[in-house]
C-alpha cells in the first residue's frame, strides 16, 4: 500500500466511528445541531404480498447491518428488509426496475436483488472492498468500484459473471454511466475521475478536487457532477471534452449526489453539515440547505423528481424531502449505518 493510500485510509477512518476505514467521508463537525424530525412510526409492511403493484421502490444499503431496506416510494412506507453480504454500501437500480445491485464491501461481492419478491437471486464475487454497484444505461452491465484493489469489476447482468476488470485510480469510490456506454469513476486517492470507454478501456484521467466521492450525470449525459468531499466543492465535467468546466464551492463535505430529471437542480448530501444542499445547475449557487439526519451519505431522486431521498448514516434513518418548497416530509427508520440508496425507475 502506498503512503498516499495509507494516508487516505487513515483520513477516512476518522469519520467512520463503527466501521473504521471501511467507509468514505471526511472528519468534519457540524456547526449546528440537526433539525431532523423524529422517524415516522410506520411498521414495515409488505404491500406487494397483498397484490399492490410495487412499481417504484427505494433500496437502502445498511453497512452496519448487512441488509438492504426497501420502501414504497409513493406511499413513503417501509416494505421489507433483505439480507445481503457484509458491509453493504452502494446500491444501483436496473433501468427496467426488475433488479437492484448492492456492493458488499466486507464480502467482496455484489448482490442481485429481484425487486418483485425482494430476494437475493445471485451473489457475484468482485474485487477488494467494492464501494458502489452501478448499472449501464442499457442495463447489460454493472460496474463495481473496488476501493481496495484500485479497479472496477464489470459484471454481465445476463450471465452474472465478471467479464472485465479495468484499472482505475487509487481508492475508486463511485461510478456514473452515460447513454453512450462510457463510465466515469471517482478516485478518492488520486483526486481524479477515470473514464472507461464502451470497450471497458481506461481512456482518460480527469483531475478534480480533493477526495472525490459521489458522482452523477444528467439523463441526457451532457453534464456530470463530482462531489469533492475534501474540498467542499462540486466539479462540473463536460463529457464531450472530458474537462472540468466549473468548480462550485457548495458546503463542508458533499458526498452523495442526485440530479433532477430536467437537470435544473443538483442535490448534494453535505455530510459535514447534516444538510441536503439544493443547487442551481445554471449558476452553481446553493438555493436551499435542508436539515436532515446525522452524517447524510446517499441521495436518490424519484423518477418524476417530486421527492429526494437522503440516507443519514449517523441517525439510522432516511429523510424524504419535498424539493419545492424544500422541506422534509418524512423520516423513516433504516438498518444500522445506512449509506447508498437507489430508486427503481418504475
Amino acid at each position: 500500500m502506498t503512503a498516499k493510500k495509507r494516508t487516505c485510509v487513515r483520513y477516512r477512518s476518522v469519520l467512520r466511528v463503527a466501521l473504521g476505514c471501511l467507509l468514505a467521508g471526511m472528519a468534519y463537525t457540524s456547526a449546528a445541531a440537526s433539525a431532523e424530525p423524529p422517524p415516522t412510526p410506520w411498521p414495515p409492511r409488505d404491500t406487494s404480498a397483498k397484490g399492490y403493484p410495487m412499481r417504484i421502490v427505494a433500496y437502502v444499503a445498511n453497512s452496519g447491518s448487512g441488509t438492504a431496506s426497501s420502501y414504497d416510494v409513493r406511499l413513503e412506507r417501509p416494505v421489507t428488509t433483505t439480507g445481503v453480504g457484509a458491509g453493504p454500501t452502494g446500491v444501483g437500480a436496473d433501468p427496467e426496475g426488475a433488479q437492484v445491485y448492492v456492493a458488499n464491501g466486507r464480502s467482496n461481492t455484489v448482490s442481485f436483488i429481484e425487486t418483485t419478491g425482494h430476494k437475493v437471486v445471485a451473489t457475484v464475487p468482485v474485487g477488494s472492498y467494492p464501494f458502489s454497484a452501478v448499472p449501464s444505461r442499457d442495463g447489460k452491465r454493472v460496474y463495481a468500484a473496488n476501493w481496495g484493489s484500485d479497479n472496477v469489476s464489470v459484471i454481465d447482468t445476463a450471465s452474472r459473471k465478471v467479464v472485465a476488470t479495468p484499472a482505475a485510480g487509487e481508492l475508486p469510490h463511485s461510478v456514473a454511466t452515460l447513454p453512450d456506454g462510457t463510465a466515469y469513476v471517482t478516485n478518492s486517492g488520486t483526486n481524479t475521475v477515470t473514464v472507461l470507454s464502451k470497450t471497458l478501456a481506461p481512456v482518460a484521467q480527469i483531475p478534480v478536487g480533493d477526495f472525490p466521492s459521489g458522482i452523477t450525470a444528467t439523463e441526457r449525459g451532457d453534464r456530470m457532477y463530482v462531489a469533492n468531499t475534501g474540498s467542499g466543492t462540486v466539479s462540473v465535467i463536460d463529457p464531450a471534452t472530458r474537462k472540468v468546466t466549473a468548480t462550485w464551492p457548495v458546503g463542508k463535505a458533499p458526498l452523495g449526489l442526485g440530479v433532477s430529471p430536467g437537470g435544473q437542480r443538483l442535490y448534494a448530501a453535505d455530510s459535514g453539515a447534516d444538510t441536503l444542499l439544493v443547487i442551481d445547475t445554471k449558476t452553481g449557487g446553493v438555493l436551499h440547505r435542508v436539515p436532515v439526519g446525522k452524517t447524510p451519505q446517499g441521495v436518490a431522486v424519484s423518477p418524476g423528481g417530486s421527492r429526494v431521498w437522503v440516507t443519514n448514516e449517523g441517525s439510522d434513518t432516511v429523510s424524504v424531502i419535498n424539493p419545492a418548497p424544500a422541506k422534509v416530509r418524512a423520516t423513516l427508520r433504516t438498518g444500522h449505518h445506512p449509506e447508498g440508496i437507489a430508486i427503481t425507475p418504475r
